[in-house]
């Protein structure tokens, strides 16, 4: 089991940054793809951005250019770096597996983006 804590949220102004990190426990992170996922209370969760064991990346839709997703295997360790933020970004934000098959969710840190 692969166990995560994300943290580093908290309320930004429209224009600003953030930067998300997942501390993750398990000898078996190295070989995942690990992703930042989101949600808004009555909406689905959506995928952020996803990186592969070699470091390889994906973003959606506009997250490209704006977000920047890296990660450290020496430290299990993922982040989201954010630029540019804008009020619909708000958002409880998730780091889990790609596909997201781990068997828990944990807590997310919330990112609120209002002036």
């Amino acid at each position: 089991q692969v166990q995560r804590v994300e943290s580093g949220g908290g309320l930004v102004q429209p224009g600003g940054s953030l930067r998300l990190s997942c501390a993750a426990s398990g000898s078996i992170f190295k070989s995942l793809r690990m992703a930042w996922y989101r949600q808004v209370p009555g909406k689905e969760r959506d995928l952020v951005a996803a990186i592969t064991q070699g470091g390889s990346t994906y973003y959606a839709g506009a997250m490209k250019g704006r977000f920047t997703i890296s990660r450290d295997n020496a430290e299990n360790t993922v982040y989201l770096q954010m630029n540019s933020l804008h009020p619909d970004a708000t958002a409880v934000y998730y780091c889990h597996a790609l596909p997201p098959l781990l068997t828990y969710w944990g807590q997310g840190t919330p990112v609120t983006v209002s002036s």
